[in-house]
């Protein structure tokens, strides 16, 4: 049988693994649940769009529904350095 292998992030399979975890299934249901309801729409030119465009920008970012433990606007949020050690 033909294996397909998927790399996530941690911030990408934390909240894959809570949704599992809350149905009761296994990680591999959720991803293979996702790649069904895409297969089934494949005709569509949104989607097909839509892959060619999530491929180019995942090498840099993280999905919005992805735990945001690297985003921006944690960093931005912070106090400086020397404001903390006043």
């Amino acid at each position: 049988m033909p294996t397909l292998k998927l790399h996530l992030d941690d911030e990408e399979f934390a909240p894959v693994h809570r949704l599992a975890e809350s149905l009761h299934v296994r990680d591999e249901d959720v991803a293979y649940a996702a790649l069904n309801r895409m297969m089934l729409k494949q005709e569509s030119p949104d989607v097909r769009a839509d892959v060619v465009y999530t491929r180019e920008w995942r090498k840099t970012n993280l999905p919005k529904w992805g735990d945001a433990a690297r985003g921006v606007h944690i960093y931005e949020s912070k106090e400086d350095e020397a404001s903390e050690l006043r």
